[in-house]
Protein backbone atom coordinates (compact mmCIF):
# COMPACT_ATOMS: atom_id res chain seq x y z
CA UNK A 1 0.00 0.00 0.00
CA UNK A 2 1.33 3.41 -1.09
CA UNK A 3 1.73 5.66 1.91
CA UNK A 4 0.45 9.45 1.31
CA UNK A 5 3.82 11.68 1.40
CA UNK A 6 2.30 14.56 3.54
CA UNK A 7 1.67 11.65 6.13
CA UNK A 8 4.58 9.89 8.93
CA UNK A 9 3.19 7.40 11.52
CA UNK A 10 -0.04 8.04 11.34
CA UNK A 11 0.15 11.95 11.57
CA UNK A 12 0.11 14.75 9.30
CA UNK A 13 4.27 16.24 8.59
CA UNK A 14 4.23 19.98 10.06
CA UNK A 15 4.38 23.13 7.42
CA UNK A 16 2.89 20.79 4.93
CA UNK A 17 1.60 23.43 3.00
CA UNK A 18 2.88 26.98 2.46
CA UNK A 19 0.71 30.19 2.60
CA UNK A 20 0.41 32.76 -0.02
CA UNK A 21 2.87 35.83 0.61
CA UNK A 22 0.44 37.92 -0.78
CA UNK A 23 -1.77 39.10 2.37
CA UNK A 24 -4.52 41.91 0.42
CA UNK A 25 -7.46 40.26 -0.36
CA UNK A 26 -8.39 41.33 -4.00
CA UNK A 27 -4.80 40.31 -5.64
CA UNK A 28 -5.34 37.07 -3.96
CA UNK A 29 -8.70 36.30 -6.20
CA UNK A 30 -6.31 37.14 -9.15
CA UNK A 31 -5.89 33.88 -11.44
CA UNK A 32 -3.38 36.40 -14.07
CA UNK A 33 -1.28 33.80 -16.02
CA UNK A 34 -2.74 30.24 -15.06
CA UNK A 35 -4.65 27.64 -16.50
CA UNK A 36 -8.29 26.11 -16.03
CA UNK A 37 -10.24 23.74 -17.74
CA UNK A 38 -14.29 23.43 -16.90
CA UNK A 39 -16.67 20.48 -17.83
CA UNK A 40 -19.88 21.06 -18.95
CA UNK A 41 -19.89 24.28 -19.70
CA UNK A 42 -21.59 25.13 -22.92
CA UNK A 43 -24.34 26.74 -20.95
CA UNK A 44 -25.88 27.34 -17.00
CA UNK A 45 -23.36 26.76 -14.13
CA UNK A 46 -20.36 25.66 -16.23
CA UNK A 47 -20.20 28.86 -18.83
CA UNK A 48 -21.32 31.21 -16.13
CA UNK A 49 -17.56 29.89 -14.34
CA UNK A 50 -15.84 29.89 -17.17
CA UNK A 51 -16.67 33.54 -17.77
CA UNK A 52 -15.75 34.33 -13.67
CA UNK A 53 -12.52 32.27 -14.27
CA UNK A 54 -11.45 34.72 -17.36
CA UNK A 55 -12.51 37.93 -15.85
CA UNK A 56 -10.20 37.29 -12.87
CA UNK A 57 -7.40 36.41 -15.72
CA UNK A 58 -7.38 32.73 -16.13
CA UNK A 59 -6.70 31.01 -20.05
CA UNK A 60 -9.93 28.64 -19.87
CA UNK A 61 -11.00 25.80 -21.97
CA UNK A 62 -14.40 24.90 -21.95
CA UNK A 63 -15.65 21.37 -22.33
CA UNK A 64 -18.92 20.62 -24.22
CA UNK A 65 -20.86 17.07 -25.44
CA UNK A 66 -23.26 18.10 -27.55
CA UNK A 67 -23.94 22.05 -26.77
CA UNK A 68 -22.21 23.56 -30.25
CA UNK A 69 -23.27 26.91 -29.06
CA UNK A 70 -19.92 26.68 -26.60
CA UNK A 71 -17.64 27.24 -29.30
CA UNK A 72 -18.90 30.38 -30.06
CA UNK A 73 -19.47 31.27 -26.23
CA UNK A 74 -15.48 30.60 -26.26
CA UNK A 75 -15.08 33.02 -28.57
CA UNK A 76 -16.95 35.38 -26.50
CA UNK A 77 -15.31 34.88 -23.27
CA UNK A 78 -11.77 35.62 -25.15
CA UNK A 79 -12.72 38.90 -26.75
CA UNK A 80 -14.42 40.04 -23.78
CA UNK A 81 -11.75 39.33 -21.47
CA UNK A 82 -9.05 39.53 -23.24
CA UNK A 83 -7.76 35.82 -22.08
CA UNK A 84 -7.09 32.08 -24.26
CA UNK A 85 -10.33 29.98 -24.80
CA UNK A 86 -11.22 27.46 -26.45
CA UNK A 87 -13.98 24.97 -26.73
CA UNK A 88 -13.60 21.15 -26.36
CA UNK A 89 -15.92 18.51 -27.39
CA UNK A 90 -14.50 15.98 -24.44
CA UNK A 91 -16.59 12.52 -23.31
CA UNK A 92 -16.10 12.77 -19.90
CA UNK A 93 -17.25 9.56 -19.20
CA UNK A 94 -14.46 8.15 -21.20
CA UNK A 95 -11.39 8.22 -18.75
CA UNK A 96 -8.83 7.84 -21.33
CA UNK A 97 -11.36 10.58 -23.63
CA UNK A 98 -10.22 12.85 -20.94
CA UNK A 99 -6.64 12.24 -19.86
CA UNK A 100 -5.90 12.82 -23.54
CA UNK A 101 -7.73 15.75 -23.74
CA UNK A 102 -6.44 17.43 -20.48
CA UNK A 103 -3.07 16.75 -21.73
CA UNK A 104 -3.65 18.00 -25.37
CA UNK A 105 -5.00 21.26 -23.72
CA UNK A 106 -1.87 21.69 -20.95
CA UNK A 107 0.51 21.82 -24.28
CA UNK A 108 -1.99 23.72 -26.39
CA UNK A 109 -2.01 26.33 -23.48
CA UNK A 110 0.85 27.80 -21.89
CA UNK A 111 2.06 24.24 -20.73
CA UNK A 112 0.30 24.42 -17.06
CA UNK A 113 -2.87 23.30 -15.55
CA UNK A 114 -4.03 25.50 -12.16
CA UNK A 115 -7.64 24.71 -12.14
CA UNK A 116 -10.10 22.47 -12.86
CA UNK A 117 -13.88 22.62 -12.62
CA UNK A 118 -15.55 19.30 -12.68
CA UNK A 119 -19.03 20.22 -13.89
CA UNK A 120 -20.48 17.82 -16.20
CA UNK A 121 -23.63 16.36 -15.32
CA UNK A 122 -27.34 15.26 -15.81
CA UNK A 123 -30.67 14.48 -13.90
CA UNK A 124 -32.62 12.24 -13.02
CA UNK A 125 -35.51 12.08 -14.95
CA UNK A 126 -37.48 8.77 -14.54
CA UNK A 127 -39.58 9.18 -11.37
CA UNK A 128 -39.40 6.15 -8.56
CA UNK A 129 -36.55 4.19 -8.40
CA UNK A 130 -38.29 0.76 -9.00
CA UNK A 131 -40.29 2.04 -11.99
CA UNK A 132 -36.65 3.49 -13.55
CA UNK A 133 -34.69 1.87 -16.32
CA UNK A 134 -31.22 0.50 -15.08
CA UNK A 135 -29.55 2.03 -18.45
CA UNK A 136 -30.91 5.43 -17.20
CA UNK A 137 -29.05 4.72 -13.52
CA UNK A 138 -25.74 3.85 -15.26
CA UNK A 139 -25.77 7.28 -17.24
CA UNK A 140 -26.65 9.57 -14.48
CA UNK A 141 -24.13 7.53 -12.39
CA UNK A 142 -21.56 7.93 -15.00
CA UNK A 143 -21.62 11.16 -16.58
CA UNK A 144 -22.13 12.87 -12.66
CA UNK A 145 -19.51 10.46 -10.30
CA UNK A 146 -17.56 8.38 -12.48
CA UNK A 147 -16.65 11.50 -14.54
CA UNK A 148 -15.59 13.41 -11.47
CA UNK A 149 -13.47 10.42 -10.02
CA UNK A 150 -11.82 10.57 -13.90
CA UNK A 151 -11.53 14.39 -14.29
CA UNK A 152 -9.62 14.74 -10.86
CA UNK A 153 -7.15 11.30 -11.59
CA UNK A 154 -5.77 13.33 -14.92
CA UNK A 155 -5.79 16.66 -13.39
CA UNK A 156 -4.08 15.75 -10.47
CA UNK A 157 -1.90 13.52 -12.11
CA UNK A 158 -0.65 16.96 -13.51
CA UNK A 159 -0.52 18.74 -10.33
CA UNK A 160 1.73 16.35 -8.32
CA UNK A 161 4.25 16.49 -11.38
CA UNK A 162 4.26 20.18 -11.20
CA UNK A 163 4.91 20.20 -7.65
CA UNK A 164 7.68 17.85 -7.56
CA UNK A 165 8.86 18.75 -10.44
CA UNK A 166 8.64 22.73 -10.47
CA UNK A 167 8.08 22.74 -14.57
CA UNK A 168 5.63 22.79 -17.11
CA UNK A 169 4.96 19.92 -19.04
CA UNK A 170 7.76 21.24 -21.30
CA UNK A 171 10.34 20.99 -18.61
CA UNK A 172 10.56 24.90 -18.16
CA UNK A 173 10.69 26.40 -14.68
CA UNK A 174 7.12 27.85 -13.29
CA UNK A 175 6.22 28.91 -9.94
CA UNK A 176 3.74 26.02 -8.94
CA UNK A 177 2.45 25.80 -5.49
CA UNK A 178 -0.92 24.12 -5.71
CA UNK A 179 -3.75 22.77 -8.34
CA UNK A 180 -7.38 23.49 -7.12
CA UNK A 181 -9.66 20.94 -8.06
CA UNK A 182 -13.82 22.23 -7.47
CA UNK A 183 -16.52 19.83 -8.12
CA UNK A 184 -20.36 20.58 -8.91
CA UNK A 185 -21.56 18.90 -6.35
CA UNK A 186 -25.50 19.90 -5.27
CA UNK A 187 -27.92 20.23 -2.15
CA UNK A 188 -29.16 17.18 -3.41
CA UNK A 189 -25.91 15.34 -2.21
CA UNK A 190 -26.67 16.39 1.94
CA UNK A 191 -31.01 16.12 1.40
CA UNK A 192 -33.58 14.58 -0.17
CA UNK A 193 -35.50 16.57 -2.57
CA UNK A 194 -39.36 16.68 -3.09
CA UNK A 195 -42.15 15.97 -4.99
CA UNK A 196 -39.54 14.51 -7.35
CA UNK A 197 -37.52 11.26 -6.53
CA UNK A 198 -34.26 10.96 -7.71
CA UNK A 199 -32.34 8.44 -5.57
CA UNK A 200 -29.66 8.09 -8.18
CA UNK A 201 -28.85 11.49 -8.90
CA UNK A 202 -28.80 12.09 -5.00
CA UNK A 203 -26.89 9.18 -4.43
CA UNK A 204 -23.97 10.90 -7.35
CA UNK A 205 -23.98 13.97 -5.48
CA UNK A 206 -23.31 12.55 -2.72
CA UNK A 207 -20.22 10.50 -3.60
CA UNK A 208 -18.53 13.20 -5.15
CA UNK A 209 -18.88 15.29 -1.64
CA UNK A 210 -17.40 12.19 -0.25
CA UNK A 211 -14.75 11.71 -3.01
CA UNK A 212 -13.34 15.35 -2.97
CA UNK A 213 -13.64 15.19 0.98
CA UNK A 214 -11.01 12.17 0.41
CA UNK A 215 -8.86 13.59 -2.60
CA UNK A 216 -8.53 16.84 -0.11
CA UNK A 217 -6.29 14.39 1.97
CA UNK A 218 -4.75 12.27 -0.59
CA UNK A 219 -3.35 15.78 -2.24
CA UNK A 220 -2.56 17.83 0.76
CA UNK A 221 0.99 18.26 -0.80
CA UNK A 222 0.18 18.93 -3.61
CA UNK A 223 -3.74 20.46 -4.92
CA UNK A 224 -6.98 21.69 -2.46
CA UNK A 225 -9.99 20.13 -3.62
CA UNK A 226 -13.44 21.24 -2.41
CA UNK A 227 -17.15 21.10 -4.01
CA UNK A 228 -19.71 23.68 -4.20
CA UNK A 229 -23.73 22.81 -3.59
CA UNK A 230 -26.39 24.57 -5.97
CA UNK A 231 -29.86 24.48 -4.91
CA UNK A 232 -32.18 25.10 -7.54
CA UNK A 233 -30.75 27.18 -10.10
CA UNK A 234 -32.93 28.59 -13.08
CA UNK A 235 -30.71 26.66 -15.81
CA UNK A 236 -31.67 24.65 -18.65
CA UNK A 237 -31.14 21.60 -16.68
CA UNK A 238 -34.03 21.68 -15.10
CA UNK A 239 -36.33 22.79 -18.07
CA UNK A 240 -37.91 19.86 -18.49
CA UNK A 241 -39.30 19.84 -15.10
CA UNK A 242 -43.18 21.00 -15.36
CA UNK A 243 -44.35 24.55 -13.24
CA UNK A 244 -46.16 23.29 -10.43
CA UNK A 245 -43.28 20.87 -9.78
CA UNK A 246 -41.00 24.22 -9.39
CA UNK A 247 -43.54 26.23 -7.67
CA UNK A 248 -43.55 23.53 -5.00
CA UNK A 249 -39.91 24.10 -4.60
CA UNK A 250 -39.94 28.07 -4.28
CA UNK A 251 -42.48 26.81 -1.66
CA UNK A 252 -39.60 25.46 0.46
CA UNK A 253 -36.93 27.95 -0.71
CA UNK A 254 -36.25 30.47 1.90
CA UNK A 255 -35.49 33.43 -0.17
CA UNK A 256 -38.86 31.68 -2.26
CA UNK A 257 -36.95 31.84 -5.66
CA UNK A 258 -34.53 29.68 -7.92
CA UNK A 259 -30.83 31.08 -7.81
CA UNK A 260 -28.97 32.79 -10.90
CA UNK A 261 -26.19 30.49 -12.83
CA UNK A 262 -24.12 34.48 -12.11
CA UNK A 263 -24.73 33.93 -8.39
CA UNK A 264 -22.38 30.92 -8.16
CA UNK A 265 -19.66 32.72 -9.81
CA UNK A 266 -18.20 34.56 -6.30
CA UNK A 267 -18.05 30.52 -4.71
CA UNK A 268 -15.89 28.82 -7.71
CA UNK A 269 -13.59 32.03 -7.86
CA UNK A 270 -13.06 31.41 -4.23
CA UNK A 271 -12.20 27.94 -4.15
CA UNK A 272 -9.90 28.98 -7.90
CA UNK A 273 -8.09 31.64 -6.05
CA UNK A 274 -5.03 31.77 -3.93
CA UNK A 275 -8.34 33.32 -1.67
CA UNK A 276 -9.19 29.99 0.07
CA UNK A 277 -5.22 28.79 0.43
CA UNK A 278 -6.69 27.30 3.30
CA UNK A 279 -9.87 25.58 2.27
CA UNK A 280 -9.76 22.13 1.43
CA UNK A 281 -12.28 19.30 1.84
CA UNK A 282 -15.01 21.75 2.60
CA UNK A 283 -18.41 22.31 0.37
CA UNK A 284 -20.12 25.50 -0.63
CA UNK A 285 -23.84 24.96 -0.33
CA UNK A 286 -24.99 27.78 -2.07
CA UNK A 287 -29.16 27.29 -2.18
CA UNK A 288 -31.42 30.14 -1.12
CA UNK A 289 -31.02 28.69 2.53
CA UNK A 290 -33.24 25.11 1.17
CA UNK A 291 -31.18 23.06 3.56
CA UNK A 292 -30.79 24.89 6.75
CA UNK A 293 -34.63 25.81 7.02
CA UNK A 294 -34.95 21.55 6.43
CA UNK A 295 -32.74 21.02 9.02
CA UNK A 296 -35.30 23.72 11.46
CA UNK A 297 -38.05 21.41 10.48
CA UNK A 298 -36.30 18.22 11.14
CA UNK A 299 -34.84 19.48 14.54
CA UNK A 300 -38.67 20.57 15.63
CA UNK A 301 -39.77 17.09 15.04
Amino acid sequence: MTTNPAMDGGNFVHNNTIPPKESRVLPLFSLKGRTAIVSGAGAGIGFAVAQALAEAGANVAIWYNSNKKAIERAKEIEQTYGVKCNAYRVNVRDAKHVESAINEIVKEFNGRLDIFIANAGIPWTQGPMLDGEIEHYHNVVNTDLDSTFYCARSAGLHWRRQAKEGTDIHGNKIDFKYGSFVATASMSGHIVNIPQLQAAYNAAKAGIIHLCKSLAIEWVGFARCNTVSPGYMATEISDFVPKETKDIWRDKIPMGREGEASELKGAYLYLSSDASSYTTGADITVDGGYCRWGCKVETEK
